[in-house]
């Protein structure tokens, strides 16, 4: 099925041989791709139900040589898609026919580390786990640490505001970023925020992390490194009930225990985690909490005891608490590795993201069991349990007729519950094109146009990836139902900022 996208622009499509050698002037040598066969490979994301060839693909080197493009493509109504590793789940680096595809792979240095000020500066193109490998050897870490923190890249981290299993106590990316170098559409070089805790003025640093490449281009990060913890522990607690997970992920946190990390999967989660690595996960319960406590051994050792004494309280049928890091860090292997862990027993799957109250854990997920009855689809849990945030994981198989589109109405009735029950439709993920149907279920009108005069204050002509975040209503003939387009403003009254 492909994806309800605007047209693709015909003049634009039309003058292609023009764009591409325009992009060959500013980016010579093999930065600039136009054969069908090295476009491939950026035809999707992480998204993968979706796929769409690309106009040209452009992979700049210098911050020069994207201001040049940008500015281009401002100056000949060219629209323009940046991308970084590709990794994103919600659509948000899908390409455009009539657009230039604008990776930044090539930025890849890590530019300037300062322990005693705790700060890296680090191009886009570096991936996540790359920065703590480049200062683990001092004591150092990056404490945002997405499941694709292997590939994703500390770009795509700002864009889509990622989280982590450690987010709870140490935040996301918006929590870790001091400062990035930007350009705009019309190839200005700014620079938003600094190497200081606080800035002056208006925080639009903090507008443009988790803008998701509607704003500018980043080229440069400065982010936050912290020290290694004297001493960090997990506990690998165990329930007959996911009700009793879900009470005492509430009850820990209401006592005052702010853990570096908590996540909850389900039984088939820990069934296809523990088939897929083989950490020693309990197979005879219905839920499954990774807890983790960091800071001085004694405190660690007093919060272990603490939430061992919360979990049996609430049911938990088994609790084992690591001895040392490599148990430790099997713990969470196995939640990490949930997610291709699920390729093993479903051919394709959608995996969602929204966030909720926590009190409303065992609620949501009791709900989203009827859903997943109603629909036919199985679906696999596992999520950051200590701020809400869910993953859930929707089964299907795209070779079977109108299982996708069983899928996406189970994944929006999914998002629709957590709007519902006080929570959003994204944690970490991002909008993209995957929740952007489903905006007007959570922002009035009122809302969405005070959004899009941000955009328009950044991207007048609506040329830096268009088609994502904000709906349309649109009738789309070839699926029968309603759809969000990209492209054009829905508010065409709209007043420029």
């Amino acid at each position: 099925m492909a994806l309800c996208m605007p047209e693709p622009d015909t003049e634009v499509l039309a003058r292609r041989v023009e764009i591409v050698a325009a992009m060959r002037m500013i980016v010579p040598g093999e930065g600039v791709i136009d054969h069908v066969d090295g476009l491939r490979p950026y035809e999707t994301d992480g998204l993968t139900a979706y796929r769409q060839t690309p106009l040209v693909v452009v992979l700049p080197e210098t911050v020069d040589q994207v201001a040049a493009v940008l500015r281009w493509c401002r100056d000949h109504r060219v629209k323009v898609v940046p991308r970084g590793a590709g990794t994103s789940l919600s659509g948000g680096a899908l390409p455009l026919a009539d657009a230039v595809l604008l990776g930044m792979a090539k930025f890849n240095r890590i530019v300037h580390i300062e322990y005693a000020d705790r700060i890296a500066v680090v191009q886009p193109g570096v991936t996540n786990l790359a920065i703590t490998r480049a200062v683990e050897e001092a004591g150092f870490y990056y404490a945002p640490d997405p499941s694709s923190q292997i590939a994703c890249t500390i770009g795509g981290n700002v864009a889509e505001n990622s989280g982590g299993v450690h987010c709870l106590k140490y935040g996301v990316t918006t929590n870790n970023v001091l400062g990035v170098e930007l350009v705009t559409i019309d190839g200005d070089v700014i620079r938003l925020g600094g190497q200081g805790l606080e800035s002056p003025g208006l925080d639009l640093l903090g507008l443009v992390v988790g803008s998701e490449g509607l704003l500018g281009v980043v080229t440069e990060v400065t982010v936050r490194i912290l020290p290694r913890p004297e001493t960090a522990r997990a506990l690998l607690i165990g329930f007959p009930e996911i009700a009793g997970a879900g009470r005492c992920v509430g009850d820990v946190i209401a006592a005052g225990i702010i853990p570096a990390g908590m996540e909850m999967m389900d039984r088939a989660a820990i069934h296809a985690a523990e088939a897929f690595v083989g950490v020693g996960y309990p197979l005879d319960v219905e839920a499954l909490l990774i807890v983790e406590l960091d800071g001085p051994a004694a405190e660690c050792s007093h919060l272990l005891n603490e939430v061992a004494r919360i979990a049996e309280a609430h049911g938990a049928s088994s609790i084992r608490a690591s001895t040392d890091d490599a148990e430790r860090a099997a713990f969470w292997a196995g939640r990490k590795a949930a997610f291709p862990a699920a390729g093993r027993i479903s051919p394709d799957y959608f995996c969602m993201d929204g966030t909720i109250p926590r009190r409303r854990l065992p609620d949501v997920l009791a709900r989203m069991k009827l859903l997943s009855a109603h629909y036919g689809l199985g679906v696999i849990n596992v999520f950051h349990a200590g701020d809400g945030n869910l993953h859930p994981m929707v089964l299907y198989d795209a070779n079977q007729p109108g299982h996708l589109e069983l899928a996406e109405a189970f994944g929006a009735d999914i998002l629709r519950l957590c709007v519902e029950v006080g929570g959003v439709l994204t944690g970490e993920h991002g909008v993209g094109v995957e929740k952007r149907d489903l905006m007007p279920a959570m922002f009035s009108q009122i809302d969405l146009a005070q959004q899009e005069r941000v955009k328009h204050a950044f991207d007048p002509d609506l040329l830096l990836n268009p088609g994502k975040v904000f709906p349309q209503l649109h009738r789309c003939a070839e699926l029968g139902r309603m759809h969000v387009h990209g492209g054009a403003l829905p508010f065409p009254d709209l007043p420029r900022l």
